[in-house]
């Protein structure tokens, strides 16, 4: 069954750090690249990070350049994004997602809410 599981949201204050993982399972991890996104009520889903799981090339939402990194250990299909230095304004509900940088997703996790708060 190709599936997506996503972990490590939760509740922290400005300027701490949270780790975000997904577990992929049932497809080849290198035919695809893996997006995170995350979404607030009512609004836009955003893009925040995509890494090409063959190559490990990367691309970031630019207001998390510099803060936020996508990793992905192939070995334990799994993809993370470390979270520093987090912001009010990056609370949101975040998702990952099998397809291409740039293009369509067509298979998508629960999510896991992140609350930046103080």
């Amino acid at each position: 069954q190709v599936q997506l599981v996503e972990s490590g949201g939760g509740s922290v204050q400005p300027g701490e750090s949270l780790t975000l993982s997904c577990v992929a399972s049932g497809f080849v991890l290198e035919d695809y690249d893996i997006g995170w996104f995350r979404q607030t009520p009512g609004g836009e889903r955003q893009t925040v990070a995509c890494i090409n799981m063959k190559d490990g090339i990367t691309s970031y939402l630019d207001s998390v350049k510099g803060r936020f990194t996508i990793t992905r250990d192939n070995a334990k299909r799994t993809i993370h994004l470390q979270m520093d230095t987090l912001k009010p304004e990056d609370t949101a509900v975040y998702y990952c997602a099998r397809g291409s940088c740039g293009g369509l997703y067509t298979i998508w996790g629960q999510g896991t809410q992140v609350t930046v708060s103080s």
